[in-house]
């Protein structure tokens, strides 16, 4: 015996709109929230290639970055420093606070140097000099990954 509905029974469709607009609010608020690293990166810097360059294993916890540029200014925490001595209080200011207001120790901050590639040697020396005085220890240096060798033959 074939049962047939009595009859035609209604058209059931999913409404979709709620869904849509959970989906967009989530994408806004993704975009808002995601940090893209604008303080590891200034356009101002060209990065010196090195076959050696290699990325870190793992990412830092307490990175601090200072740019060098050609033009021998530093940016610093978003600003643009002219003078050593203002990268200096600057760096100082930064120690204090995490002295006074964390449980971290200096020695825990990872200082990371983006030096153009047209910039002087000695500078990057000279912040190096300034961190270790305010009791920094670890640093890293910044240089872009290239395949074509970059190392001279030893004789």
């Amino acid at each position: 015996m074939r049962i047939r509905p009595r009859g035609s029974s209604p058209r059931v469709e999913a409404d979709l709109t709620p869904m849509i607009d959970m989906t967009f609010q989530l994408i806004a608020f993704f975009m808002l929230v995601i940090n893209f690293s604008e303080v590891e990166q200034d356009q101002r810097v060209q990065l010196p290639a090195s076959e050696l360059a290699k990325p870190p294993a793992a990412p830092y916890e307490q990175p601090f970055t200072i740019h060098l540029t050609r033009s021998e200014h530093y940016i610093f925490a978003g600003s643009e420093l002219t003078e050593l001595a203002q990268l200096r209080s600057a760096l100082l200011r930064e120690a204090q606070i995490i002295k006074r207001h964390t449980s971290k120790q200096l020695a825990d901050v990872t200082i990371i140097i983006r030096g153009d590639k047209n910039a002087p040697t000695g500078q990057v020396q000279e912040i190096i000099q300034i961190c270790q005085a305010l009791e920094f220890e670890k640093f890293a240096l910044r240089g872009k990954q290239s395949d074509v060798p970059t190392l001279s033959p030893i004789p």
